[in-house]
């Protein structure tokens, strides 16, 4: 059967019908940093997540030949062939000025598909929303592991596009990345850049590192540390001269500790702990909060500096002392900016960002947040 985008298939009330173009065009009109993904599903309407919340179409219920007739166009053939030998894929679609990221898999009611807008345009790091410049100690390095962590739709995957794009913009680097799949498309400026996706021109990150260590290579970007093989080969890039990026779905700087090493027996944790005090250079850990005026979201960060006290600390594994370095080492000096999740919650708070409510809501320590909530030193901070 021919599928195609402009096909309008879903009722969506008063007569009127839309197709899966009908819907991608809604991202375009209200932008992508506002509406961030589209849900179908079978036996319920379409949701858009509109400024972090669900939001559902008018209209009829979503049928499995409905479904089929909205989500495979977006995926082509040779996904759909994916998606029906597996039960789930995951591919990218470029509507109008916007590049997506799709998810397609069955569950008990029948076909479903996330859809996540990426946008083609990326943001410079001063638009981000860094508390402080760590980002510009970054985008100079020449080696070292930068960790980008958090749940899903966090803003990880722009975050590291604007830093990979300043690079572009002002280094003369050899850059690869491992997507899974491709999401922000990089032009070619002063960097050289190679962008290969999981399940197309490779068949894993495993075996993508593996051949890019004979790639010559000065940035990489691993999409996702999954497995222990990635993990390993991830921490030696980092210790041998590369500027590796990567990320976790993980919602703090310890707990990102902790998760690399447990991909490791115990027997191993030692020697994966020297590796990382030494190859680790910043964890960033992200959430993306609603605005207080109701027009889109903001970023809050927590940002981990591996200075030598942190990597004495995780050398010696002590991380239950990794967050009062970061409370301390706030400083904008080489060796500290550091800022904790619920500093910069607070910061946010203060300037009439965030609502009070909503930043309590997102702090990984309600305490902490008070504390910071308290201190009269938060607005000189950063």
């Amino acid at each position: 059967m021919q599928y195609t985008t402009d096909q309008k298939v879903f009722p969506a009330g008063e007569g009127a019908l839309l197709s899966i173009n009908d819907m991608l065009a809604y991202f375009e009109k209200q932008g992508a940093m506002r509406v961030s993904d589209l849900h179908i599903k079978v036996g319920t309407q379409p949701c858009y997540r509109i400024d972090g919340e669900l939001v559902k179409l008018k209209g009829g219920v979503v049928t499995q030949d409905v479904a089929e007739k909205l989500i495979f166009p977006v995926l082509g053939e040779k996904n759909i062939e994916f998606l029906k030998r597996d039960m789930a894929v995951d591919c990218s679609f470029k509507y109008g000025t916007i590049q997506f990221r799709i998810n397609s898999f069955y569950e008990n009611d029948g076909l479903c598909a996330a859809i996540r807008a990426l946008g083609t345009v990326i943001p410079p790091p001063e638009q981000i929303g860094f508390p402080n410049d760590a980002w510009q100690d970054i985008v100079r390095r020449k080696h070292g592991l930068i960790l980008f962590t958090g749940i899903t739709g966090a803003g990880k995957s722009t975050t590291i596009a604007s830093l990979i794009e300043r690079i572009n913009d002002n280094r003369a680097c050899r850059v690869i990345t491992l997507e899974d799949p491709i999401e922000y498309i990089y032009s070619q400026k002063n960097s050289m850049i190679s962008q290969r996706e999981i399940g197309r021109d490779v068949p894993s990150f495993a075996s993508g590192l593996r051949s890019m260590m004979r790639q010559d290579p000065d940035v990489i970007f691993v999409g996702e540390m999954r497995d222990q093989e990635t993990v390993s080969m991830t921490l030696t890039a980092a210790e041998t001269g590369h500027l590796v990026f990567s990320t976790l779905h993980t919602r703090d700087s310890v707990g990102s500790i902790t998760r690399i090493l447990d991909f490791f027996p115990e027997g191993r944790q030692e020697e994966v702990r020297n590796q990382l005090s030494l190859g680790l250079r910043y964890i960033i850990s992200q959430k993306l909060l609603p605005r207080k005026d109701g027009k889109g979201r903001v970023v809050a960060m927590e940002i981990l500096n591996n200075n030598y006290a942190i990597a004495n600390l995780i050398r010696k594994n002590k991380l239950e002392q990794v967050y009062s370095q970061l409370q301390v080492k706030t400083k904008n000096q080489v060796e500290e900016k550091m800022v904790t999740m619920e500093r910069h919650l607070a910061l946010l708070v203060k300037r009439g960002i965030v609502d009070l409510r909503e930043a309590q809501k997102w702090a990984n320590d309600l305490k902490s947040f008070q504390d910071a909530m308290n201190s009269e030193s938060d607005l000189e901070l950063i």
